[in-house]
């Protein structure tokens, strides 16, 4: 894991807001040793649930989106520290492993334009890199008995997510999106509008389930594409659940689970599925925090549950004295999902 920068802990003691009479995350949760064996660590830590950061934001661009989804992970990691460690959820089933080094691949984005034909493969290209290394993580972490729970970066890192997690369990995963958006699009070079669609053509991703897309932003193409593969892709739109009242949110997740329950899935989360949520794509309309929340408690609840990855969150594009609610938010969504998987 040469592409890892480790959370230590001196980081977490800057971030943790120590209190009398108060226990909080960041006092309990385990970070690794200076000297320590990497994979032997998480190997024999007690955590159960180990989390990764990817502060990029390449796979967004090269999709034509707005920047910016490289902040969550800082913002995320400063509330997730103050999380209270009582009954409800502890602080010491969770290792922070650190984050992915993609400085290189920032850098080398930097000056791309990519609206401009040749500089956009150029970023294909990159989220090519990227993909190698978030994979290899990924692998690692499930390799060694563990759960990862990734935060922050553009959706093309489902990709990455559902490869690592594909080779490590030795067969193909199913995945479940609560995204406004398929990506599911053409295979015309890496981003963040395709983790799903490659990873199904080479595959690694065996079932997969969009929940809540957004009919007037998934075009005719996508629709007819996953109407052909209606054994293994399937879907339901935010439109018919809580504009039409065709179908009902609760009796929704029974019936995505249904379809990807039988083998390990992953459960992957888009925060511009949410209204007023800074990000690549940000909406209007859209389900609530509490419907997202709930979400990922039931689906964490099932023993197939391998991972989740909150993505595409952006608190750099939103108000400076708004910016840290986007890490309170990915705070609730990690201990709801360690709730929920407590349970598995």
């Amino acid at each position: 894991m040469e592409n890892l920068i480790r959370f230590k802990l001196s980081d977490l003691a800057k971030i943790t807001n120590f209190r009398n009479g108060e226990v909080k995350f960041g006092e309990k949760m385990i970070t690794l040793p200076k000297d320590e064996n990497i994979t032997e660590f998480i190997t024999n830590s007690e955590a159960k649930y180990v989390i990764l950061g990817i502060p990029e934001d390449v796979g967004i661009r090269a999709n034509l989106g707005r920047s910016g989804a490289n902040s969550a992970w800082d913002s995320a990691m400063q509330s997730i520290a103050n999380i209270q460690h009582n009954r409800f959820c502890k602080g010491n089933s969770v290792l922070i492993l650190g984050q992915v080094d993609v400085s290189q691949e920032m850098d080398l984005a930097k000056y791309l334009d990519e609206t401009k034909p040749e500089d956009r493969k150029q970023l294909f290209k990159i989220v090519e890199q990227i993909d190698k290394e978030v994979s290899h993580i990924i692998f690692s972490i499930i390799k060694a008995g563990k759960i990862p729970i990734i935060i922050g970066g553009g959706h093309n890192n489902s990709y990455g997510n559902i490869k690592g997690t594909a080779l490590a369990k030795g067969k193909a995963i199913n995945a479940i999106n609560f995204d406004a958006h398929s990506d599911f699009r053409i295979l015309e070079g890496r981003h963040s509008g395709n983790g799903f669609s490659y990873a199904f053509d080479e595959g690694f991703l065996k079932k997969y389930f969009i929940f809540g897309l957004h009919e007037s932003y998934t075009s005719k193409s996508v629709l007819d594409a996953i109407k052909k593969l209606d054994d293994r892709v399937r879907y339901n739109t935010y439109d018919e659940i809580k504009i039409r009242h065709q179908k009902y949110f609760e009796q929704e997740m029974i019936q995505a689970l249904d379809f990807i329950k039988n083998d390990f899935f992953g459960i992957e989360i888009d925060l511009d599925a949410i209204p007023n949520i800074a990000s690549s794509a940000m909406t209007l309309s859209g389900f609530s925090v509490e419907e997202l929340r709930q979400f990922i408690y039931y689906f964490g609840k099932n023993q197939n549950a391998s991972y989740i990855h909150i993505c595409e969150g952006a608190p750099s594009l939103g108000e400076e004295k708004n910016s840290h609610l986007i890490g309170k938010l990915i705070g609730y969504l990690v201990t709801d999902f360690i709730k929920g998987n407590s349970q598995a």
